[in-house]
């Protein structure tokens, strides 16, 4: 009897072997089949999870923000232990006892696979599986290709945590998971629910975030608020099991009441921060083009911007003030072109939710904040209105009177229907702020750009592409191409002042006729007059559009595009008269930059928006500024010494010519078409332009150490009625350079050595007594051996230093004079004048 028992029983033992054998053979083949073709793991110890790239201003502060995915990746030592043990409590409370998967979470999740047919698998994901799914795998959770995934997660487990450790298998997963808001990884979700680092959090806050990591979306602080609360009393309960906090610290917890951004308890991290603007953005196009799209939004960039954060606002509100005065002069209304439905303006909750969910500007302070607001009541003597996020008093009644919409033309009642939307400010006493009334305001239709930068290191300080970037982000300064007319002269006489001319020297200004395949063109001064033989600084100062065009012939278009080319105004110009006179289409950003190489003395400057990039990992990966620090390390400095700077910029233009185009601008500014609206109390240079028709209108100037630009016009270009460079760029130029000085000050032009300076009268360009005074004289800067004589002939009969008259009080009988290039050309109310391409008239 025995022996049959022990018979028995050996015999079910060796079936039972051979069984577990078999099972163990097919497991172990099943794993070879999926283990053969699994990818490689390696690649996670250099892996560089999506990362938010940032732009910090000079001052450090972060002004703004790009990424895919919201993440700030933090190594695991500076992640604090309680969001560690959260998230281990909630998710995997044995990650530090495992291999990597979890036995006995496997052999409850093979149960719930058995009841449901293998449709769903649940559970028994190990935070290292997690990571092998969501770096490694497809997230497959259904039917054969879940539990083909499963076993591939419990493959690549044990491998990962032998090569990445604990530490960093955590890591990976606690930077790389969404925590909804669209916020991915633990550091950008701290900052998006509490507005708080990581070091910040305490116990409830940290379960709060550990909440959602299996539905990212669905525990809301306040939308899913139960739900969520239900979660955070699970992991607390936890984390005290594990005796990851006390008694008193789990009390605390429990008790907490959830306090959030998005519960409106706490700031939001973005409020901190100013709205996205035309030089944030410009950053992005700029770098993205440079780095590529992937690395800027992904890689984790640290870009220190060049930009002023006050100068910056100066220069948005010094273009929106012109703008909107230009505007408001034509005196036509257009609005928003948005209203709101009138079943929204049953009472006040509903049309404030409808006005929120109107796109109009929001981000302009222009003397005050402007608000956009709906139309509810049309009255005789004024328009009632509900304002976005202000609540009525009897002290600021919310209704614009009618005479502050007396600028309007047409008749008061047609141009508004009730459910506007329009944008109001208030309108307030300067002296003490006190409340005067609303008033209504309108984006203007007219456009522009504007851009300042240091003229030595081309660092950018202040940009603005229109009058509002949530109403339109085409950057003006950077992205709009358009003729900067009279304001490229400056490059035509730079060509001719390195070609032999000097400032003094006589060009005629007469008329001239051109012959061009389209027939002829005769060019006009813009004040249809001639006004004869004119030395070049009057012919800068007061724009003249013939001695331009002589002097271009002169020198020859071929000249001066090669000096458009070089100061990168243009990349391939035309070689065409008419291109002298600013036809050729350029942006603000390149003539800003080509003006900053007058103001520096000729000398080649790159603008940029940005001093340093850093990589994720702290390392330097472009640095604008490339000169040398001589005795800066590693020397001892003696008694006077001081470090030097030492600049290897190429040289762009002579040192003199650069001067005494300056210096010419100087007069643009001092007596010419600037003189009514720029006006400082350092030195400034500078050109006005205005193309055909008034369609686009420029200044550009600059102090000893700023250059600015301004240009405006319409998108799609049209006449602008009344409007100049001068008196309508200039006030813009003005207004930012009044701050500008104040900041930086400024100070004379230098003047370089080899300058010999010899008094001329700028009215005939004749050479004068060098103790000789008057409003008609100023000291002209010549290159040595070029210094003019006293006198200037002149076949007419004008004496020695004879004061040349303009050229509609020159005598009547007709007269020849020798011009700059020893020719001779008659002149006079009887002259014969020709064609330029046949004679050349000077």
């Amino acid at each position: 009897m025995l022996r049959f028992i022990l018979s028995f029983f050996g015999g079910i033992f060796t079936t039972l072997t051979f069984g577990l054998a078999i099972c163990a053979l097919g497991l172990g083949g099943v794993f070879y089949a999926y283990g053969r073709d699994l990818p490689s793991y390696d690649v996670l110890s250099q892996y560089a999870p999506k990362t938010i790239s940032r732009i910090y201003s000079g001052e450090g502060k972060i002004i703004d923000e790009f990424a895919t995915e919201r993440r700030l990746f933090t190594p695991i030592e500076e992640i604090p232990d309680i969001v560690k043990q959260a998230f281990i409590s909630a998710e995997d409370k044995n990650f530090y006892e495992h291999p990597g998967y979890d036995p006995r979470g496997m052999a409850s999740a093979f149960v719930d696979a058995v009841q449901s047919r293998g449709e769903d698998l649940r559970g028994a994901s190990t935070i290292t599986q997690q990571v092998a799914k969501n770096f490694l795998l497809d997230g497959s959770r259904r039917g054969l290709d879940g539990i083909s995934r499963k076993i591939k997660e419990i493959i690549l487990a044990p491998r990962l945590e032998e090569t990445l450790g604990k530490d960093g298998v955590l890591e990976l997963y606690l930077n790389e998971i969404d925590l909804g808001v669209r916020s991915f990884g633990v550091t950008a979700a701290a900052q998006s629910y509490f507005n708080k680092s990581l070091s910040e959090l305490n116990p409830a806050e940290a379960a709060f975030l550990a909440v959602h990591p299996k539905a990212p979306y669905s525990y809301h602080p306040v939308r899913n608020r139960e739900a969520a609360l239900d979660r955070r009393a699970f992991i607390l309960r936890e984390m005290h099991e594990n005796g990851y906090i006390t008694d008193e610290e789990w009390e605390v917890a429990k008790a907490d009441p959830l306090l959030t951004v998005q519960g409106g308890d706490f700031p939001s991290h973005f409020d901190e921060r100013p709205p996205r603007d035309y030089f944030t953005d410009e950053i992005r196009r700029q770098l993205s083009a440079n780095f590529g799209e992937e690395e800027f939004f992904n890689g984790g960039l640290s870009i220190r911007a060049t930009i002023d954060e006050e100068l910056q606002k100066v220069a948005a509100e010094s273009l929106q003030i012109s703008l909107e005065d230009f505007d408001r002069g034509l005196g036509i209304w257009r609005g928003t072109g948005e209203s709101i439905p009138a079943e929204a303006l049953v009472d006040e909750a509903s049309w404030r939710d409808a006005l929120s969910d109107v796109r109009v500007a929001r981000d302009i302070e222009l003397e005050n904040e402007w608000f956009p607001a709906v139309v509810l009541g049309i009255e005789d003597q004024q328009l009632r209105v509900g304002i976005e996020g202000i609540v009525e008093t009897a002290a600021e009644p919310q209704v614009v009177p009618r005479e502050d919409i007396q600028w309007m033309r047409g008749n008061f009642f047609d141009n508004f229907e009730i459910g506007d939307v329009v944008h109001v400010r208030r309108m307030t006493q300067d002296s003490d702020g006190a409340f005067i009334r609303w008033t209504l305001r309108q984006v203007p239709e007219v456009q522009g750009g504007f851009m300042a930068m240091d003229v030595n290191t081309g660092r950018v300080l202040a940009m603005q592409g229109g009058f509002s970037y949530q109403n339109s982000v085409f950057n003006r300064a950077t992205q709009a191409r358009r003729q900067p007319g009279s304001s490229f002269k400056p490059f035509v006489y730079a060509a001719a002042l390195d070609s032999g001319y000097s400032p003094a020297t006589i060009v005629v200004d007469s008329p001239i006729e051109i012959n061009t395949p389209q027939g002829v063109w005769r060019p006009q001064n813009s004040s249809n007059q001639f006004y004869g033989p004119t030395p070049l600084r009057t012919g800068i100062e007061q724009s003249r559009n013939l001695m331009t065009i002589r002097l271009a012939q002169e020198v020859g278009m071929g000249t001066i595009a090669e000096y458009a080319e070089r100061f990168g105004v243009y990349d391939n110009m035309n070689r065409v008269l008419a291109a002298s006179l600013g036809s050729d289409e350029t942006t603000v950003f390149k003539m800003v930059a080509a003006y900053a190489m007058f103001a520096n003395g000729g000398e080649r400057v790159e603008p940029t928006l940005v001093d340093r990039v850093q990589d994720r990992y702290g390392a330097t990966v472009y640095r604008h500024d490339q000169r040398n620090c001589v005795n800066c390390t590693g020397y001892e400095l003696g008694a006077g010494e001081a470090p030097r700077i030492v600049s290897n910029r190429e040289r762009v233009m002579n040192e003199i010519t650069a001067y005494q185009l300056t210096s010419m601008m100087q007069g643009v500014v001092d007596r010419g078409t600037a003189k009514r609206t720029v006006n400082q109390s350092v030195p400034i240079a500078g050109k006005t332009g205005t193309t055909n028709d008034t369609k686009d209108v420029w200044f550009v100037g600059f102090s000893s150490n700023i250059v600015a630009g301004c240009y405006i016009g319409y998108d799609t270009p049209r006449t602008m009625r009344g409007a100049s460079g001068g008196g309508t760029c200039g006030p813009v130029f003005n207004r930012f350079m009044t701050k500008a000085v104040e900041r930086f000050g400024g100070g004379a032009f230098r003047a370089p050595e080899d300058c010999q300076f010899i008094r001329i009268d700028r009215f005939s360009g004749a050479r004068l007594p060098d103790g000789a005074t008057g409003d008609n004289v100023i000291a002209e800067c010549f290159r040595p051996g070029e210094e003019p004589v006293f006198g200037i002939t002149f076949d007419g009969g004008f004496g020695v230093s004879a004061n040349l008259p303009l050229f509609e009080e020159v005598p009547r009988a007709a007269r020849q004079v020798t011009t700059s290039t020893g020719g001779t050309a008659t002149v006079g109310p009887k002259a014969s004048f020709g064609s330029l391409s046949s004679g050349g008239l000077y």
